[in-house]
């Protein structure tokens, strides 16, 4: 006979064991399934090894889905103060950088280990690595699903799918939840990387290439996304935290929009060094590093560097302009191997937003990356992770 649950998870990740152990609280019998070897290798990974486990901040406008509402129900039942609340009770110690951005002070590994005791103390039973290779209803009409895996057979009344999405192949992600969801007729939307360096090419990456190292304060913005953080220039074309938030709204063909001194009027600050002998690059160097105030004026300005002096007012006005919004447009993103997340996913027009269970199929939920709700960059996914796999756990 095959094993029963009341409730399998397949995806060992943070909203799959979030989910198991709410789950596992209110006396379900769970199973939580992954095909990996290593335990929650994204969290492992994630803030350079110190893992962004939340932030402070978290809000819907945190957040990018075709139906923007859907994230507000279950981030407003498990907030980032619940979390804290495990992290304190698990003696973790932690920090905030910036931007209410929470990080442990010394090693993602401990929101693993806090998870998986988690899930211990509330009787989650495992199975690592085990390969799902088929799903199917037991009955028309009637909640429960049998699973064909590896190790056998399984069913349950409840299934979750919580495989995140095709971000950072190298960890093993891949498509499964989106194929669950197409087999169930459920409506996945389009899906790309997000949170992801920028590449150019042709000249503009010419341009760039003399760039390449250069770390700037600027505020990015295109396609109604607006974020001021560092910029940083590659040998491929743009990245860091501004960059990675604007790929999210970049669309193929569009420019983005960068202010290189969001803090000062250049028109203002140029006039007012109209009369000075120095050089334009030298001018520029009070408030952007040498080396990018050069080669960007030899590139991008269409001008000369020359004496500020010999300047006339239109070009000082133009190149002024240029400083707050230098448009340069990309030929496209560096892909999933670099992303962070996955934009798109399963449609939460399909999806009850209290509860994460399909509409059409009673018993199937989805939760965490495979749906479509991604995050900013800053510890947001993680909070959608906790959040969604709560409101699952809670009716699961």
């Amino acid at each position: 006979m095959p094993l029963k649950k009341d409730v399998v998870v397949i995806g060992a990740g943070a909203a799959g064991m979030m989910c198991a152990i709410e789950a596992g609280k209110r006396g379900r019998s769970v199973l939580l399934l992954d095909h990996a070897t290593r335990l929650a290798e994204k969290i492992r990974i994630s803030g350079g090894g110190r893992c962004n486990f939340t932030n402070r901040t978290a809000a819907p406008e945190n957040f990018l889905s075709h139906n923007p509402h859907f994230c507000r129900s279950a981030l407003a039942r498990f907030t980032p103060e619940h979390f804290i609340a495990l992290v304190d009770k698990h003696n973790i110690r932690y920090h905030e950088k910036k931007f209410g951005q929470l990080f442990c002070d010394d090693s993602s590994q401990q929101i693993i280990e806090l998870l998986r005791h988690e899930c211990d103390e509330a009787g989650v039973q495992w199975q690592m690595p085990c390969r799902v290779t088929n799903v199917t209803r037991l009955s028309a009409g009637t909640p429960g699903f049998m699973l064909e895996t590896d190790i056998g057979d399984l069913t349950t009344d409840s299934l979750v799918i919580a495989t995140g999405g095709l971000s950072i192949p190298q960890i093993g992600s891949s498509s499964f939840g989106y194929r669950i969801a197409e087999q169930f007729r459920i409506n996945v939307m389009p899906l790309r990387a997000g949170l992801v360096p920028l590449i150019f090419s042709g000249e503009q990456l010419t341009q760039l290439s003399n760039l390449a190292g250069i770390a700037l304060d600027a505020e990015i913005s295109c396609n109604g996304g607006r974020f001021r953080e560092n910029l940083l220039i590659t040998h491929r074309g743009m990245s860091g935290p501004a960059i990675l938030q604007i790929s999210s709204y970049w669309r193929q063909g569009l420019p983005i929009h960068i202010n290189l001194l969001p803090d000062i009027d250049a028109k203002t600050w140029l006039f007012d060094h109209r009369h000075w002998p120095a050089l334009l690059s030298n001018v520029l160097t009070q408030h952007l590093p040498r080396r990018f105030a050069k080669a960007w004026i030899d590139a991008f300005t269409g001008v000369q560097d020359e004496p500020i002096n010999l300047y006339d007012d239109k070009s000082l006005k133009r190149i002024a302009g240029q400083l707050h919004d230098w448009q340069v447009t990309p030929e496209g993103t560096a892909g999933y191997r670099k992303a962070e997340v996955t934009l798109g996913g399963v449609d939460t027009r399909e999806l009850s937003s209290r509860t994460m269970e399909a509409i059409k199929v009673p018993g199937l939920f989805f939760i965490g990356e495979v749906v479509d709700v991604t995050g900013h960059l800053g510890g947001f996914n993680f909070q959608w992770a906790w959040a969604s796999g709560h409101a699952a756990g809670q009716f699961a």
